[in-house]
């Protein structure tokens, strides 16, 4: 037995990604409310049933694969032969170390195994939210079978892929000057570009545009769920911050990156951003006649600030908490005068998602970034600096990442059993037609 492995300081930093990992699950419900709340009455108990069921495949294909492909950094780094079939050997649910009570496994072997173990579960449900955020940009419009192979690909490949190359203190692209606290490159641009993609080829919904022949036409059937979910994902965002962070107890604290930084730092950047993105959004809506940025306007200020969480200023967070909703009003803008219809997630992405990752490139190029403690070159810690150049390679490639299978998903269903729900559907709604509810 190996009693070290059960310390106050490990079991604390184990608890705190459970923190972190449970939160994630505010955000799925948060982002059910707010669908629910903006679509037809008549497509609300469907939306919760993909909802929820595609955070169950997506989770379920990451805990197999997922966190392996994570972890090749790690095992690539440190010098283990065939690194990346080691990871998945280690790091898959049958696994010894995953199986096993952290107070058998000899910290030699395993350091931190709670740890590692929790935060296993932690990027199950990033993936899960990734998912989620998927189906949110696809409401009302994609068949089930489609979205779920979306969600099986994704949660298997793709999602776990995109955090290898971009996310870490160790990923390729981290170790040649990428920074990226919260993940946002590899989450909102990444969901971004697909609901583009996806909703570029499935077309608009009925209504959205022009005027529907019978008089179908989207509308928010509950404002009181849009903004119980938008709180919702308030209060998970400065507790999921705290899981980008690696905490030496008794030494110091680093961002996800090995930047280092302070939970209170984090934690005070998050709010100062969603406040501001709150204030800001609060007075789009004002000026635009459009309740929806009061709920949306503190989530655009953290996306926006997401990059940086770590190592900004308390009014460089503040600065950008309250850009975010005036560059994610631009893009959905843009996106009308284009005829896509995907008012939520790609307007995050493509607005505050990828100029606030940039714009921290820039305020922070130069800052040591990458690497990892007792490592020698070429994963000597702080050898990176931050550099927009990377910022931007890291945004491309996500986007390549994402654009390419989704379009390739859209094609095959496009040209096989049909990749939007039938015109009938459509108007009759998808609770009668899926499972003969009538909400009246």
């Amino acid at each position: 037995m190996f009693p070290e492995q059960v310390s106050t300081a490990n079991i604390l930093s184990a608890f705190i990604y459970v923190i972190s990992a449970v939160s994630v699950i505010l955000v799925l419900i948060g982002l059910g409310l707010v669908d629910a709340g903006l679509v037809r009455k008549d497509n609300v108990l469907h939306c919760w049933v993909q909802k929820i069921t595609t955070c169950m495949i997506g989770g379920l294909a990451t805990f197999f694969v997922g966190d392996a492909i994570w972890q090749w950094q790690f095992y690539t780094a440190f010098g283990t032969p065939h690194p990346f079939l080691q990871a998945f050997l280690d790091w898959w649910p049958g696994s010894a170390a995953m199986s096993t009570p952290a107070m058998a496994q000899d910290p030699k072997l395993v350091p931190g195994a709670d740890t590692q173990q929790v935060f296993s579960v932690f990027f199950v449900t990033f993936a899960m939210a990734t998912v989620a955020l998927i189906h949110s940009g696809t409401v009302e419009r994609i068949r089930s079978a489609p979205l779920y192979v979306m969600s099986f690909a994704t949660g298997l490949i793709f999602c776990p892929l995109a955090a290898y190359l971009t996310w870490g203190p160790l990923s390729p692209l981290t170790n040649n000057g990428l920074h990226d606290f919260e993940g946002a490159v590899a989450l909102y641009v990444f969901t971004g570009t697909w609901t583009l993609v996806t909703a570029w080829r499935m077309g608009p919904r009925a209504g959205v545009f022009i005027p529907d022949p019978e008089g179908v036409q989207p509308k928010p059937g509950n404002y009181g769920n849009i903004a119980s979910g938008a709180l919702f994902v308030f209060m998970a965002i400065p507790l999921i911050a705290l899981g980008s962070t690696w905490i030496t107890p008794g030494k110091t604290v680093y961002g996800i990156t090995m930047v280092p930084t302070g939970l209170g730092i984090v934690l005070k950047n998050v709010f100062l951003a969603l406040l501001g993105g709150g204030v800001s959004g609060a007075a789009l809506a004002a000026f635009l006649r459009e309740p929806v940025w009061v709920f949306f306007g503190p989530i655009a200020g953290a996306v926006m600030t997401g990059t940086v969480f770590d190592v900004a200023g308390s009014m460089e967070s503040l600065a950008f908490g309250m850009i975010g909703p005036i560059l994610a009003v631009i893009v959905s803008r843009v996106l009308v005068h284009l005829r896509i219809d995907e008012p939520k997630v790609a307007p995050l992405a493509f607005g505050p998602g990828i100029i606030g990752s940039l714009a921290g490139g820039f305020l922070h190029w130069g800052t040591g970034t990458g690497g990892f403690t007792d490592l020698p070159a070429p994963y000597a810690l702080d050898h990176a600096h931050i550099t927009p150049l990377f910022q931007l390679l890291g945004i491309i490639t996500v986007i390549l990442l994402s654009a390419v299978p989704a379009y390739v998903i859209c094609r095959i269903f496009e040209a096989t059993s049909g990749l939007r729900i039938s015109r009938e559907c459509e108007r009759n709604g998808m609770d009668v037609t899926y499972w003969g509810h009538d909400k009246g």
